[in-house]
């Protein structure tokens, strides 16, 4: 990475993605820590920035958190083998980056709300249909692979898109670090929840379920997210 990659399309004399006129960007001026404490405290007075990270909030709950830290434990639960969840687990990622990369492409033509709205309203059914494909088997829990997997880290594209429109190129990079915190917060939550909800309940079945329900108010959560070019503070 350190030999083949660089910071900007201006450091190969190329032109930014969707634009035909080569431009060196802004150099960044402040201080190296201040200055993200600085954007967040901007930014906390916006409420798109409340949304965005509330949304990537549940984004980790029901990803990180959730799935990668207790599927297999589940799995064990129904009686599929660790090898078999774990290839269950894999499989889910391949289909992971064809969903993130084709939620790229349609970010960039289609409004990031509504991509939103419908990758965790994908997601949150899933969950509450997970408990069901547990029970039924591993041929069932391959169909959850597939639905869940596209849509893994397909909120990441939008999420993305929508906090350059608000924040500016400048700032966005460390706007959507400040989100991204939410989203490990979200994670550490749900990893230890989910533990403790299955050790009260003797059943995963109650935290995947509510994490789908979670994912689907994410989903209404996304609407209210501005428009771009709309700033929506409050």
């Amino acid at each position: 990475m350190a030999v083949g990659m660089r910071n900007h399309p201006y450091d190969i004399g190329a032109a930014p993605y969707g634009s035909d006129q080569v431009s060196k960007p802004a150099e960044f001026s402040g201080r190296i820590f201040l200055t993200p404490l600085q954007v967040l405290k901007e930014a906390s007075r916006n409420s798109t920035f409340w949304l965005l990270s509330g949304t990537f909030f549940f984004c980790g709950v029901s990803t990180q958190g959730l799935i990668t830290t207790h599927l297999i434990p589940a799995c064990g639960n129904y009686g599929i083998t660790e090898v078999v969840a774990a290839g269950l687990l894999a499989f889910m990622r391949i289909f992971d980056l064809i969903g993130t990369t084709l939620s790229g492409w349609l970010s960039d033509r289609f409004d990031s709300r509504k991509l939103l709205f419908w990758y965790y309203g994908q997601r949150g059914l899933s969950l509450i249909f997970l408990p069901h494909a547990l029970s039924a088997g591993p041929a069932t829990m391959m169909v959850f692979s597939v639905f869940y997997g596209l849509d893994w880290l397909a909120t990441v594209p939008p999420t993305v898109k929508l906090s350059i429109q608000e924040f500016g190129k400048e700032r966005a990079g460390m706007i959507f670090g400040w989100v991204v915190v939410a989203h490990q917060v979200g994670a550490a939550a749900a990893a230890y929840a989910a533990g403790a909800a299955r050790d009260w309940f003797g059943t995963y079945n109650v935290p995947f379920v509510v994490a789908g329900f979670i994912c689907l108010f994410a989903a209404l959560m996304s609407l209210r997210i501005a428009k771009a070019g709309k700033l929506a503070t409050s």
